[in-house]
């Protein structure tokens, strides 16, 4: 019976093998050389930042050209436009009622604060001004509508005339729509062109909230 041979050990090399840096995985966060993310940063440190009006139009052209790739129509595109707006009307809640003033940086349960955020801190923040008008429904009780004569997401957009129906603002009804969710009151919001001869580019945005938050209000306003 043949004995057992050990294994011998391979003589090690007096000069060992280079190593070399492994390479930065594409999904690895960088650090900067001070440590700091942008998750260190200072929320209000940007609060009265703005952005040109070029780089925004560039963007959002960018923006709607994506979109607009393997699209149906006119609807398929908006739905799309207005996906895109909705995680950042999510986000942006937080963000400015945290900016707010501590009297006024609770987050909406009534249907009329909602409105009025979205009218004023809301837009204003988005587009340094805000927005035009609020209305109620005379036809149904869950239709709301928030108007801007002069929407900066239509303004360096070119339609052209065989798909005249298309409203861009449908990104800014996303955006409604993500606020309206992260309050608790979920709604659907809709961009419909609504021109006059005085305002040929006005947008109304259509929001519609479910039975269910309707009943909540009426509640509510019972309880006082």
């Amino acid at each position: 019976m043949a004995s057992k041979q050990g294994v011998k050990p391979l003589p090690q090399s007096a000069n060992p093998p280079q190593q070399y840096p492994s390479q930065r995985s594409p999904h690895q966060l960088r650090t900067p050389s001070n440590r700091k993310t942008i998750y260190d940063r200072n929320l209000n440190r940007t609060r009265t930042s703005e952005l040109s009006r070029a780089s925004f139009a560039y963007l959002f052209s960018e923006m709607v050209s994506y979109a607009q790739k393997r699209v149906t129509g006119i609807q398929d595109l908006e739905r799309r436009l207005n996906e895109q707006g909705y995680p950042l009307g999510l986000r942006l809640l937080p963000l400015l009622l945290y900016r707010e003033p501590p009297r006024a940086s609770l987050r909406p349960i009534r249907i009329l604060p909602l409105l009025q955020f979205i009218h004023g801190p809301l837009w204003k923040h988005l587009f340094g001004r805000p927005a035009d008008a609020i209305e109620h429904s005379s036809s149904a009780n869950n239709e709301y509508m928030i108007s801007d004569n002069e929407p900066l997401v239509n303004q360096y957009i070119s339609v052209p005339k065989e798909m005249s129906q298309l409203n861009c603002a449908a990104f800014v009804a996303g955006v409604i729509e993500g606020v309206c969710d992260a309050c608790g009151m979920k709604a659907a919001v809709s961009a419909h062109n609504s021109g006059t001869e005085m305002w040929p580019g006005k947008t109304v945005f259509l929001i519609r909230f479910e039975q269910g938050v309707i009943e909540r209000e009426a509640i509510l306003e019972r309880g006082g």
